[in-house]
């Protein structure tokens, strides 16, 4: 009795599976489909530094002077400052000039100053920032350091 009582289940259920086939017999959960030809094409995209068309130096992007990074150089140690941490330095955006650091261990704009691990000081506006500490072109410049490099550096704040 009960296996009579199963037959028309298993009929609907099967009548179900002719909701999945495909014209010319094939189904459609068997295997993929074949694959058609692209028809478009998207087009050609060049990019290029800062937007330019050709290369540009670190030198034509800095416009900070040799008196200003001379000046940067020479500035003495302000009292009252404080040593706000260490960080590792990476290359900030070249389009922004002057000589800055952001960092997360910076809370408000300020001036302050950062030794390098040679013992390097250089005076430089200090930003807040988030994610890693950004060094500015003209800082990395000042302070002879090659722009591919990590440098640790000690930051001195207000």
């Amino acid at each position: 009795m009960r296996q009579l009582a199963m037959i028309p289940v298993l009929a609907v259920a099967l009548s179900g599976c002719a909701l999945f086939e495909k014209q010319g017999g094939r189904s459609g959960v068997t295997g993929p489909a074949e694959p058609q030809p692209a028809t478009e094409f998207a087009p050609a995209v060049s990019t290029s530094v800062l937007g330019t068309t050709r290369a540009t130096s670190a030198a034509a992007l800095d416009k900070t002077t040799a008196e200003e990074k001379a000046a940067a150089l020479a500035a003495p140690a302000s009292g009252g400052e404080r040593e706000l941490g260490k960080t590792v330095v990476a290359l900030g955006p070249p389009v922004e000039q002057g000589i800055w650091l952001s960092s997360p261990l910076v809370k408000a704009k300020a001036q302050g100053r950062i030794v390098t691990a040679a013992g390097k000081s250089l005076a430089v506006e200090l930003r807040p920032g988030t994610g890693g500490a950004l060094l500015s072109l003209a800082a990395f410049q000042a302070l002879g350091l090659s722009l591919t490099e990590l440098p640790q550096v000690t930051i001195y704040g207000p």
